[in-house]
């Protein structure tokens, strides 16, 4: 088995092939153009059987890993974190150069036996741009609305009150007389933040039915977890990227950071909150918590029992989320054995 380790970059590929020894055979670097996959594919003929390993095949090497994977290739995405170690450890090789960093991706590809196997997109990598649309167009909108509030409480007494919404401002600004200049250009931009606030209500609307069409049809039963709806099934199931790189909910919980950091020194034996993980992933499963905890649900019965064990509100929370983290995996496992999903769990080993 050949590994070929790419350094993806916006300008250009660097690709290195290793043997099973971690020997170097071949080097190339391609410009990225139309013609990179032609070029990387001929130039890699002679090294088969194959695998290869790129680094940002989610990100800069999206376009390349999908590309490699749509013409039969089998691809695997190597961490940086990874690579980074392979470099920092790899005696004469610790420069960070592009050769460099492309034979540390093969090294990991070689060594490491959980890497997240690029296939070819579906409804998954739909779930993952709405979900991430979605958290782009609300922190827009809240940017949009805290301006609003600063230039309000400039023109009015008291400002505006909290949750803003468009139809709010615009009953506001309606009462406002400019006594001056500068006020009459603050009331005009007032009034354009007031427009882009209605066009991203709009799009929000919009996004949502897709979302809710998306999710629909990627026929995931995520949802059935109480507190999960269309928009954090997307978020959930998009982030995954596929359950099967998880070989168990620890794993899984680990990930999504609602699994506490061992944090114990000596005989002193002790967790603390673990602020690492996925934050979206994170958000979801305390929305789903939240809602839980505010109706009757199991999930209502076991954060009062975590409180009557004399625990805070926090910690009960936490643990709830930890719970629900749970339900999650194994939905998510379920729908892996039935075939729905990215990746599957006997995908994910052979990667």
């Amino acid at each position: 088995m050949f590994v070929i380790g790419v350094d993806p970059h916006k300008g250009s590929h660097t690709a290195t092939a290793l043997s099973s020894t971690e020997e170097v055979i071949a080097e190339l670097r391609v410009d990225a153009d139309t013609n990179q996959l032609v070029r990387l594919l001929e130039w890699a003929e002679p090294f088969s059987p194959r695998r290869w390993a790129v680094e940002g095949a989610g990100g800069t090497g999206a376009l390349l890993a999908r590309q490699l994977v749509a013409a039969g290739q089998e691809v695997v995405d190597v961490a940086p974190t990874l690579s980074a170690r392979v470099r920092l450890l790899d005696r004469g090789r610790s420069a960070k150069t592009d050769s460099h960093d492309a034979r540390a991706r093969a090294i990991v590809a070689l060594r490491h036996a959980n890497l997240r196997r690029v296939v070819v997109e579906d409804h998954d990598a739909v779930l993952r741009l709405l979900a991430d649309r979605h958290h782009d167009l609300v922190a827009q909108r809240t940017r949009v609305v805290c301006r609003l509030h600063a230039l309000l409480v400039q023109l009015r007494e008291g400002g505006a009150t909290k949750g803003l919404s468009a139809d709010r401002a615009a009953q506001v600004l309606r009462r406002i007389r400019p006594t001056g200049p500068a006020d009459a250009e603050r009331k005009r931009q007032c009034t354009e933040h007031l427009n882009e606030l209605r066009r991203l209500d709009a799009q929000l609307v919009e996004l949502r039915k897709r979302t809710v069409e998306a999710v629909a049809a990627s026929a995931t039963t995520v949802d059935e977890v109480h507190g999960v709806g269309p928009l954090m099934a997307a978020v959930i199931v998009g982030h995954t990227g596929g359950v099967g790189r998880f070989p168990t909910s620890g794993h899984f919980a680990r990930f999504n950071g609602t699994a506490p950091i061992d944090a114990s020194s000596g005989e002193v034996k002790r967790h603390r909150l673990n602020p690492r993980g996925n934050r979206q992933l994170n958000h979801a499963l305390h929305v789903a918590a939240v809602t839980q905890v505010a109706h009757d649900t199991a999930g209502r019965a076991f954060y009062l029992r975590k409180i009557a064990e004399k625990k805070t509100r926090r910690e009960a929370l936490r643990a709830l989320k930890r719970r629900i983290s749970d339900a999650v995996y194994h939905q998510l496992v379920a729908d892996a054995e039935r075939g729905i999903g990215r990746t599957s769990r006997d995908d994910s080993k052979a990667a």
